[in-house]
């Protein structure tokens, strides 16, 4: 598969295509490994990568479930994965193993997603911006030198890159992504509303 042609899809139609013997697990995983290493020395989101193991998981046989076999990134916070590193951004945890497998790791395994990394966060989550000091900034693969956001800015800049199965998402509802530049005191944040508006 072309990465024009992959980058047309997003989970569900990677995960039809693969239901449906278009493609192979492992030929979307290939495809989304040359994505992240193409990509992300400009956008910086990718903080660790799995391709052993993803490669495993591809070459298993999948489960029968709505997404086996789609290329998928952990963010680098809260969700662990036995013997892979996480460092939830800081560089307290630059040494940190995960000793367990988390549930909602453990659910998107059985789910069949094919983990093939794990994406930046801010320190802990702490900030709505991905400017770790530990990896530094992620960036806005629509508009480099601009922030990704966060806490999720590095699956953000991955999603809105082509890579990790799927196509850029909708700019949201409240006027795109924001437009901070990735240095402190320098233009300005826009940042969404407090509470959801009402259903």
């Amino acid at each position: 598969m072309k990465v024009t042609e992959y980058r047309r899809y997003d989970a569900v139609g990677l995960a039809e295509l693969i239901a449906n013997r278009q493609i192979s697990a492992p030929e979307a995983l290939d495809v989304a490994i040359r994505q992240t290493e193409a990509l992300n020395p400009a956008l910086n989101a990718v903080v660790h990568t799995t391709y052993d193991r993803a490669r495993r998981l591809a070459q298993a046989p999948l489960p029968a479930t709505p997404l086996a076999g789609v290329p998928f990134m952990l963010k680098d916070l809260g969700q662990l994965w036995e013997g892979v590193p996480t460092t939830s951004g800081s560089r307290a945890l630059s040494d940190f193993i995960a000793p367990i497998t988390t549930t909602l790791t453990s659910r998107y395994l059985r789910g069949g997603l094919v983990i093939l990394g794990k994406t930046s966060t801010p320190e802990f989550g702490m900030a709505s911006v991905t400017e770790p000091a530990m990896h530094g900034p992620t960036n806005n693969p629509w508009a480099p030198g601009i922030t990704a956001g966060g806490s999720s800015g590095g699956s953000a800049s991955v999603v809105g890159g082509g890579g990790g199965g799927g196509r850029p998402p909708p700019r949201r509802g409240w006027g795109g992504p924001p437009r901070r530049p990735n240095r402190p005191g320098r233009g300005r944040s826009i940042k969404e509303p407090e509470t959801a508006p009402a259903a």
